[in-house]
């Protein structure tokens, strides 16, 4: 496997520095933000790039040179959100972003499946999370027939033209959010649709990242390595679903961490080792949004961790059974 950055995070630095830490401390990989929630125009202005085959070119350049490869462009973003102008706005970027990829010879684009409201009224979106009483389960209904079935059915179209996969990061408070929602839009409208698996947003559900990756198989299209650590005394007192601030992160039932600071090593290499039954030999993007580290010591350490689990070399023959 290759060990990767998501670069957004790193919003401090130009393109230049971002690409030479990834170098500086052995990595392989770039994601790069385009917009929406993980905007980030010193690293990729989508519009300014679009419009300058030169741009392009330069970029290419630059991570050529540096022996690194682009695993996914990411724009997550809402493009089913209830507020028109915001909805177009993610819609268009999430295009563009496809145009890019396509022009940069990448065949991964990373999104969020967006959430709509309730109505064709609504103005913020509705994220059901239980059956009943029975207006949820209507909300759940007309939310898939009248939004996300017929806006990805599109998008389908459009991605598989410009060759590109869509990766769909299952992630509550979004319709897809977890493995049988994924499935469930995967099987309706294709296989151009697969996911971004992020165990962090999967731990703090109570799934098991290891069983959802063998229930996935072959729809892990791409995946990003954080990690998330449970609080010992306000999980149990208040359950998991907690819209406490990021950053009263001692008030919370569960904070983000860097890998193997949420759960230990064996959980990390059961990880790995499960996406290697599937087939999946790919990219692991580092994403650090652990408050209780800083930036630095924080992606450092996730990479000096995932150096020493990950396994590197193809697997070879069973030289002991024939």
């Amino acid at each position: 496997m290759k060990i990767g950055l998501f670069l957004v995070q790193f919003f401090h630095l130009d393109f230049d520095q971002v690409l030479d830490l990834v170098m500086k401390n052995g990595l392989e990989a770039i994601e790069i933000g385009t917009g929406n929630y993980c905007f980030q125009p010193r690293h990729c202005n989508l519009q300014e790039v679009l419009s300058s085959p030169g741009k392009i070119n330069e970029m290419k350049m630059k991570i050529h040179d540096r022996g690194l490869i682009i695993s996914a462009l990411s724009c997550h973003g809402n493009s089913l959100h209830p507020q028109k102008a915001i909805a177009s706005q993610h819609q268009r970027t999430f295009r563009d972003t496809i145009i890019l990829a396509e022009k940069l010879g990448v065949n991964r684009v990373i999104n969020f499946s967006g959430c709509p409201g309730d109505s064709e009224t609504s103005q913020y979106p509705n994220w059901v999370t239980c059956p009943w009483p029975d207006d949820y389960t209507k909300v759940v209904q007309w939310q898939w027939e009248e939004k996300i079935l017929p806006y990805w059915e599109k998008e389908v179209i459009f991605a598989r033209d410009h060759g590109v996969k869509i990766c769909i990061e299952m992630h509550p408070g979004f319709a897809i959010y977890n493995p049988d929602t994924l499935l469930r839009l995967r099987q309706m409208v294709g296989d151009t649709i697969g996911a971004n698996f992020d165990p962090s947003h999967l731990f703090w559900q109570g799934i098991d990242p290891v069983i959802a990756i063998r229930y996935l198989g072959k729809a892990i299209y791409h995946v990003h390595a954080k990690d998330v650590g449970l609080d010992s005394i306000n999980a149990p007192r208040n359950g998991v679903l907690d819209t406490t601030p990021y950053h009263q992160f001692d008030k919370r039932s569960w904070i983000f961490r860097t890998v193997g600071y949420g759960h230990d090593e064996k959980c990390w290499k059961d990880i790995l080792s499960a996406l290697r039954v599937v087939g999946y030999d790919d990219v692991l993007s580092i994403e650090h949004e652990d408050i209780m580290a800083s930036l630095e010591e924080g992606f450092q350490k996730a990479a000096l961790f995932l150096k020493t689990i990950s396994l590197k070399e193809k697997y070879g023959k069973t030289w002991w059974d024939s």
